[in-house]
């Protein structure tokens, strides 16, 4: 077995998640998700960031509007839709449901 790579699955298992929550704030640019994942050692890539959030619009989730910038070229900031929020909600019962069946495993002493 790699750590490493039983790691990094763990850490995709909840990037959606995470993503929708910071989404869920407030209009945020990719580049802010990207920093804000990259601090909380989500450690994501635009290459892995971008695809996801393509994903999330597909299914109606998030939704984008152009911005124009004084410093270059116009970006694309994200919102959540209704649907993504309700989608969210469920996501924090089912995380919170996890975290309380994995903490009373670990947590748990041996005979």
């Amino acid at each position: 077995m790699n750590l490493e790579n039983t790691q990094v699955q763990m850490r995709k298992g909840i990037l959606e998640f995470c993503i929708l929550h910071i989404i869920s704030r407030g209009e945020v640019y990719a580049s802010d998700m990207l920093e804000e994942l990259t601090s909380a050692k989500i450690m994501v890539v635009e290459g892995t960031l971008y695809p996801l959030l393509t994903r999330l619009r597909k299914a109606g989730l998030v939704e984008y509007k152009w911005v124009e910038s004084n410093s270059g070229p116009p970006r694309k900031y994200y919102t959540i839709t209704p649907k993504g929020q309700d989608f969210l909600n469920q996501l924090v019962n089912t995380w919170q449901e996890l975290v309380g069946s994995t903490t009373q495993i670990i947590t748990k002493t041996s005979k």
